[in-house]
């Protein structure tokens, strides 16, 4: 059914947006990765204004479902906020943290109305403008030639429209298209390689689904090469990105752009994280990480905000951090040899032959994943990983061969739609199906990248299966479990996934809960202590294991935020 043009943007214009932008991102991620050659050539900027849109999009529906159980229909003032949250919440790398910057500086414009129903083209034409400076704003160091040069291109036409919201948005459509295009001519590491810029493409693709939701007409895609655009401009025709644009993608793809990152060198590792603080502490904040790297972006507001930088020590970053207030979903990627950041003399980088991709529930297990080796996806509290980001960590790990470890039971199916994404892109993926990181932690144990991939698969799998699993939360409410009823607040001990013990205490819960785990033998007991545990349940159980198990090991580590009181594993 033909979708009817809409004058005006309210709650549902927005809802359709998000959804139309995702599935524009979706299709163009490919070649917009393959482009991604600034600020450092990591090949990832597609996925990354993808992930981001997607947790935008997904905040959005998750209003709509709260109003249809009760009367009344979300307000564009709702909409709008939740957009920008999860756009903030969700923003990945450099270009998806600008995207969240954009949508934020939008929303602040289009909310102002309070319980207004909608707004007019006047209303966009502030929007889109305020959006562009607040933009510039975040970043510290803006450069000519990349996404906020579209942005503001955008802008400038839309402030130059008069009519409804469909001719403000197809403006200013037409207007980053026209400056994606001399985005090479303003930045000399696009020109060299002959593309735009990739966050300005991704742009331009967010642009042209509000057209779609306004008019309901779907606009000219745009191409990665910029002589493309130019004859696409003059002729009226939509591109042929099979023949023009997407060609030049799989070339470039095939010569490896991961050696074109910035002339002079940079630092090695990207930091991200979600910070909670005060306006006067953040400004000192960007002074300082200013000064500890580049591509430095902080957006947000009203005490949360997306921190991201490039530094060599990544330590000193995340302590920045803390100083300022409470830094948490922690993400540091380090760039490796040849990835990014690396100038035109040196080579491109040899794919490893093996590596392991596992998702990790805490900080402090994804520090001992990645000095095990691993690639790791962290795991927030009520927050799982969707399938591309899980293919994502696959391609960052750059390898012919890849053991997946989703460490949860609920991941499988998300785990297995990676998996399979990553063979069609040439990748041989083993999933593992482990249910728990302590399961994990004892594959990557046995892990040998020496071995056949086949035997490696085989007894990493074995030492997974052979680890018996445990878990403490705290009950949320009061329910029927397989150990009986509980109440709101207490103690909540799962062996293998189902509810074994149920306890007013954390200690003497989890000294149960590892005791009828050593009752069918075990001879090394694994503990993944979180925050919300007591500080002394770990030297209790270890003393424990001691005196009443005296042929069996124990081994301590500190989970951090992992959604979990502890995390107890018996080989």
């Amino acid at each position: 059914m033909a979708q009817v043009p809409q004058t005006f943007l309210d709650a549902l214009a927005v809802r359709t947006w998000c959804g139309l932008a995702l599935g524009a991102l979706g299709r163009a991620r490919e070649e917009i990765d393959a482009i991604n050659v600034y600020p450092v050539a990591d090949g990832d900027t597609g996925t990354n204004l993808y992930l981001t849109l997607e947790s935008a999009a997904t905040a959005v529906e998750a209003v709509f479902a709260g109003y249809e159980t009760g009367a009344g229909k979300p307000s564009l003032a709702d909409a709008v906020h939740a957009m920008a949250h999860g756009a903030l919440i969700g923003a990945r790398g450099n270009s998806g943290t600008i995207l969240a910057q954009l949508l934020r500086g939008m929303a602040q414009v289009l909310a102002e109305g309070g319980e207004a129903a909608h707004i007019d083209g006047a209303g966009l034409r502030l929007a889109l403008r305020r959006a562009a400076d607040s933009a510039w704003q975040a970043v510290a160091h803006p450069v000519e030639g990349t996404v906020l040069t579209v942005a503001s291109a955008a802008a400038e036409a839309a402030e130059e429209a008069e009519g409804d919201c469909g001719t403000v948005a197809r403006a200013a459509y037409e207007g980053a298209l026209t400056a994606l295009a001399a985005t090479p001519g303003q930045l000399p590491v696009l020109g060299r390689a002959g593309v735009v810029d990739a966050g300005g493409r991704g742009l331009v693709a967010v642009l042209g689904a509000l057209v779609e939701a306004f008019t309901g007409e779907a606009v000219r895609e745009a191409p990665a090469a910029p002589e493309s655009l130019a004859a696409t401009e003059e002729s009226g025709q939509a591109p042929n990105t099979i023949s023009g644009g997407h060609a030049r993608v799989e070339s470039m793809r095939d010569a490896d752009l991961c050696a074109e990152g910035s002339e002079n060198g940079g630092p090695a590792y990207e930091v991200i994280y979600l910070l909670e603080a005060g306006d006067a502490a953040v400004a000192r904040l960007r002074e300082r990480l200013d000064a500890l790297g580049d591509s430095l972006v902080v957006v947000g507001g009203d005490g949360l905000w997306n921190v991201h930088v490039h530094v060599d020590d990544a330590g000193a970053a995340v302590e920045a951090g803390v100083e300022a207030g409470r830094p948490y979903r922690i993400r540091i990627t380090h760039f490796g040899l040849g990835d990014v950041h690396t100038g035109g003399e040196r080579p491109p980088r040899e794919r490893a032959q093996r590596a392991v991709v596992a998702v990790v529930p805490g900080e402090g297990l994804a520090g001992l994943y990645t000095e095990a080796g691993a690639t790791t996806v962290l795991a927030r509290p009520g927050e799982p990983p969707a399938s591309g980001e899980l293919v994502q960590a696959v391609r960052r790990a750059h390898a012919r061969e890849v053991v997946l470890l989703p460490n949860d039971a609920e991941l499988r199916h998300t785990a297995a739609a990676a998996a399979e994404q990553a063979r069609a892109e040439g990748i041989r993926v083993a999933l593992i199906p482990t249910r728990s990181a302590v399961q994990g932690i004892a594959a990557l144990a046995v892990h040998a990248p020496d071995r056949r991939f086949d035997e490696d698969v085989v007894q990493m799998t074995a030492a997974a299966g052979a680890t018996r699993y445990a878990e403490l939360v705290v009950a949320e409410r009061q329910s029927w479990t397989t150990a009986g009823i509980c109440q709101a607040g207490d103690v909540l001990g799962l062996i293998d996934g189902d509810v074994a013990v149920i306890g007013p205490d954390v200690t003497a819960t989890a000294r149960t809960v590892l005791d009828r785990m050593l009752q069918a033998g075990g001879e090394l007991v694994t503990l993944v202590v979180g925050d919300g545990a007591p500080e002394t349940v770990a030297e209790q159980l270890e003393a424990r294991v001691r005196e009443s198990y005296l042929a069996v090991d124990t081994v301590v580590y500190r989970g951090g935020r992992q959604g979990t009181l502890l995390l107890i594993g018996v080989e």
